[in-house]
């Protein structure tokens, strides 16, 4: 990936829009230094131009390409749609935390933030019925 790309005016106005409905949806937040969050839209942004999909920019692939085909780290990721959980930290509690209480114990962010519990419940985790099948994927596939 180009690093001094800049993204399009038309990639950053969809994710800017992708994220500001999935905080409202899943009831999180943007992290609270800008810049983190300015950070992960652009690249976001680059990777929508690049790919055609908003590949997470925080995460290290083999094949970007290979990996953009799927769905496990498209934004917003089976992470954040299972366990309410962004590894970015784009999506994140109040406070500016990474939500991990919906994580297996022996998940690496609950290893890192420890147990941080989820302000709002009731929204988000739209697809927490494939936990099982993500542990395996997550056991499987080296992305």
């Amino acid at each position: 990936m180009n690093v001094n790309h800049h993204p399009t005016s038309a990639s950053l106005e969809k994710v800017r829009k992708l994220v500001r409905i999935y905080t409202e949806k899943s009831g999180t937040t943007t992290h609270p230094d800008a810049q983190v969050t300015e950070s992960i839209v652009l690249g976001l942004a680059r990777n929508l131009d690049e790919l055609g999909r908003p590949l997470c920019p925080c995460r290290f692939y083999p094949d970007r390409l290979e990996e953009s085909k799927h769905r496990t780290w498209i934004c917003a990721c089976d992470d954040m749609q299972i366990y309410k959980y962004c590894h970015c930290l784009l999506f994140v509690n109040g406070e500016g935390k990474p939500i991990t209480e919906h994580l297996p114990r022996d998940h690496e962010g609950r290893q890192t933030s420890g147990l941080v519990v989820d302000p709002t419940p009731d929204k988000g985790r739209p697809l927490r019925a494939l936990a099982a099948q993500r542990e395996e994927e997550r056991r499987t596939r080296p992305s």
